[in-house]
């Protein structure tokens, strides 16, 4: 979706994280939305204004004067009357970091920065704001502190959770911020549905430190769930991956079995559209109960593992059910004509298809199938994921 056509303020506060909004702006940018930083004193201790108005491509707003920045950004006006009519340039106010300071401030309505003076002024108005906290561990606990951001909440402020690590509640990611910022900026054509994606491989043991698995790196599953999240949807994936996702609920699975078994779990809580994108394994083996000793002959029975399209179709009859199909050195039509053949059987809605040699590229080119079109899609996975979201959009 991107932030194109969209105006982000972004506060800066007086916590050492501070030196992260560099980045977080250019990430901003970088997703197409206009820029401006705000800044308390406290902040421009630690990170120069000079830095930011490079990174954001504006002056940085570090007092408010004559011009009344805060009514500027952050103030609309609703009238009946045009000539009092007036609109907020800035579409949403992230505050990024915030401390418990400022934090403190806006949950009792101080406006002693110009940070905080913002914040008053878009709440009061309606522009949507955004708050990423950054402090000590302690701080974060402090029941004064936690009190402020559940009233925060309740002001329909949206926190964006800090990650705790190393005793600090520390700022979010600048991609998990600016995801956030798509969520709220978005017209949310998928509010409401509910989305369980599979994503990336399974592993089959063979013995305690060998196992049967597929090339696939779970970037194009992922990279879906993380576009369904920013139209709306509440998203969980079921996949086999290190990383931390905290744009979905997760569910970390190995082997085929684990991942049946977990898609299914999810699907019968309820599911508006499921996304099979995993390369689940099509065999599995009995494991041995030792490391097999080698430099011998080995013969592996394999047990043929059943389609999970299959399950999920009967568990969720009236579920929106998009597979996937990779094929390797098939041109463009026998490519479709395979695809096809599996949407008739399993009874998908659209079905996606594609070479397997882009199997852990950041890069891929698909065709997206209905019974009666067919679209090619290529280039970066998150911007194919969006073409395929959009074909589900068109029919749901």
């Amino acid at each position: 979706m991107g932030l194109e056509g969209k105006t982000v303020a972004v506060g800066v506060t007086g916590s050492i994280a501070a030196v992260e909004c560099v980045k977080i702006i250019h990430e901003l940018r970088r997703r197409g939305a206009e820029v401006h930083a705000v800044t308390t004193d406290a902040a421009r201790s630690i990170v120069h204004e000079w830095a930011l108005e490079f990174a954001s491509g504006n002056d940085v707003v570090t007092r408010i004067t004559g011009d009344v920045e805060h009514v500027r950004f952050c103030g609309g006006v609703e009238s009946e009357f045009e000539e009092f009519r007036s609109g907020a340039e800035a579409d949403l106010f992230l505050i990024a970091p915030a401390t418990a300071n400022t934090v403190g401030k806006i949950a009792s309505g101080i406006d002693d920065t110009p940070v905080t003076t913002f914040a008053t002024t878009a709440l009061g108005s309606g522009v949507p704001v955004a708050l990423a906290p950054a402090m000590h561990e302690p701080m974060y606990d402090h029941p004064g502190v936690a009190e402020n951001l559940r009233k925060l909440r309740d002001w329909d402020v949206n926190l964006i959770p800090p990650k705790i690590e190393e005793d600090k509640a520390k700022l979010a990611g600048k991609e998990d911020i600016a995801t956030e910022c798509e969520r709220m900026l978005s017209e949310g054509p998928l509010a409401g549905k509910r989305v369980v994606v599979t994503s990336g491989r399974t592993e089959e043991a063979v013995d305690p430190v060998r196992v049967l698995t597929t090339r696939s790196s779970g970037k194009t599953g992922r990279a879906i769930a993380k576009e369904a999240y920013v139209r709306g949807a509440d998203v969980t994936i079921v996949h086999n991956h290190d990383g931390e996702v905290r744009y979905a609920d997760e569910r970390r699975v190995e082997s085929a079995g684990d991942m049946i078994d977990a898609a299914l779990d999810e699907v019968r809580d309820g599911c508006d559209i499921f996304v099979s994108a995993a390369a689940i394994s099509d065999y599995t083996v009995d494991a041995a109960d030792a490391k097999i000793e080698s430099g011998q002959d080995l013969v592996l029975e394999m047990e043929k593992v059943p389609k999970l399209i299959d399950k999920v179709r009967e568990e969720v009859p009236d579920a929106f059910i998009i597979g996937f199909k990779a094929e390797t050195d098939l041109d463009r039509d026998t490519l479709a004509e395979e695809a096809r053949t599996v949407m008739e059987r399993a009874g998908l809605d659209l079905i996606v298809a594609n070479d397997a040699s882009v199997m852990g590229d950041d890069e891929t080119t698909v065709e997206i199938l209905t019974d009666e079109e067919g679209e090619t899609a290529e280039g970066d996975k998150r911007d194919v994921a969006g073409r395929i979201l959009d074909a589900v959009e068109q029919r749901l």
